[in-house]
């Protein structure tokens, strides 16, 4: 994601207004009735903090991007997408935490049932949700880029924080040891390479990645039908999970997720006509599709037959996942219509500054909690955690990536800070 977001106006940042003389027209200074001569108002040092720290508060979330409606529904997807990936991952965190420490006769009460039933739900269709609305864009991207371009853009947003990040990670849990849920050594180093699944959360940069370039090369040279690149997405997508392709992840990811990329580029050609839009913005439609949402969500966690579907490879699972994206979709386009929790924008906008470091984050606020404040709610842990998983990393990133001392941590290259809607670049997380 090579998004930057726009630098806040003076206005935007919320400056003190000053109060201006006012005349009192037909009355001299001095005579009966005249108003006292008008003076300046002069802003105090109290409303000049105020002033100061609104400043700081809208850099560091980048509130001038609510002043940008084009796309909205797009930042609120990935805002609701990357909540839920927060959500998983601070819960397993936590989950590892207990029983970890109930191993060592701790006793702690384990994570309640039904926090991991939610999270089981969003499982079904959180990935497949991001892979779909980036494909959505990749043929816009290529009527105005060259193919090499587009690759070199994508390896800059997505692989060199990959490599950056991950090393850092992997570093750090081999330097604490313990004091982390993973057990790392050396030997994690070149998973890197080829196993990026054993790298936590990791995996998602390259998977990205490799199934864009692959379907812009197979889109580019072969120039296969769209029934064609249905087919291929298939046939991918069941054969992902032999165990032949399953044990190395940097292959079978893409090949996992390819069928979802070609479908968003697919439906491109339709999703943006007018009939399509309203269809989708229609309430008529959520309110149809939200009981058919829930109840394949019912069949998915507790139906007979779909016992055995808890990962992606199966068709159920596939059925179940494509609901979930459409619902998913009617409802950040409604969202955009209602112009209701605006914050699922900001958080949205920096979806990949939020996936790439909020394991970080949330890690450190379940020590703190855990090992100085002696706190060991679920509830307060995943709250915190959440919070402060995507706080964190929205004002790290815009008081010290842009425009700050720690850009190479996202690029190779430092970027001009850009102005304009930042909803139309969907590589996340795009």
């Amino acid at each position: 994601m090579s998004n930057t977001p726009p630098t806040p106006t003076a206005a935007a940042a919320g400056s003190a207004a000053i109060p201006q003389p006012t005349s009192n027209s037909g009355a001299t200074a001095g005579s009966p009735g005249a108003a006292p001569t008008p003076v300046a108002a002069q802003p105090t040092s109290g409303n000049s903090t105020l002033a100061a720290l609104y400043r700081l508060f809208s850099k560091a979330f980048n509130l001038p991007l609510l002043n940008i409606s084009r796309l909205a529904w797009v930042d609120y997807l990935k805002g609701i997408a990357i909540l839920l990936v927060v959500y998983r991952h601070v819960l397993i965190g936590i989950q590892r935490s207990v029983a970890a420490a109930n191993e060592h006769g701790a006793g702690l009460t384990p994570v309640p049932e039904y926090l991991e039933t939610a999270n089981m739900i969003f499982f079904s269709f959180r990935m497949p949700l991001f892979f779909i609305l980036s494909g959505i864009f990749i043929s816009g991207s290529l009527a105005k880029r060259s193919l090499g371009k587009i690759l070199g853009i994508k390896f800059e947003n997505l692989m060199y924080p990959y490599f950056i990040w991950v090393t850092l990670q992997v570093t750090l849990q081999i330097i604490l040891g313990s004091n982390t849920n993973s057990n790392r050594s050396l030997i994690d180093y070149t998973y890197i390479l080829y196993q990026p699944r054993s790298l936590d959360q990791f995996w998602y940069l390259p998977a990205l990645f490799n199934t864009t370039a692959i379907y812009l090369l197979v889109k580019h040279y072969l120039k296969p039908p769209a029934w064609g690149q249905i087919l291929l997405g298939l046939a991918l997508y069941f054969l992902s999970h032999l165990e032949y392709f399953h044990r190395i992840s940097m292959i079978s990811d893409w090949m996992e997720f390819y069928f979802f990329f070609a479908l968003g580029d697919i439906i491109s050609v339709y999703f943006f006509q007018e009939k399509t839009q309203n269809f989708l913005k229609s309430p008529i439609t959520l309110l149809c599709i939200t009981p058919i949402f829930f109840l394949t969500q019912w069949c998915y966690l507790s139906h007979p037959f779909m016992d055995h579907v808890t990962e992606s490879g199966e068709a159920p699972f596939m059925a179940v996942a494509l609901i979930g994206c459409f619902s998913m979709f009617v409802l950040s386009l409604r969202m955009q219509i209602w112009g209701v929790m605006k914050f699922l924008r900001i958080i949205g906008y920096h979806s990949l500054y939020i996936y790439v470091t909020h394991v970080f984050v949330a890690a450190l606020v379940r020590v703190a909690l855990t090992k100085f404040g002696h706190i060991h709610n679920p509830f307060i842990l995943l709250a915190g955690g959440i919070f402060f998983g995507i706080t964190i990393p929205i004002i790290f990133y815009n008081l010290l990536i842009v425009d700050g001392p720690l850009w190479f941590l996202f690029s190779y290259k430092k970027r001009k800070k850009q102005t304009g809607s930042p909803s139309a670049k969907t590589s996340l997380p795009s």
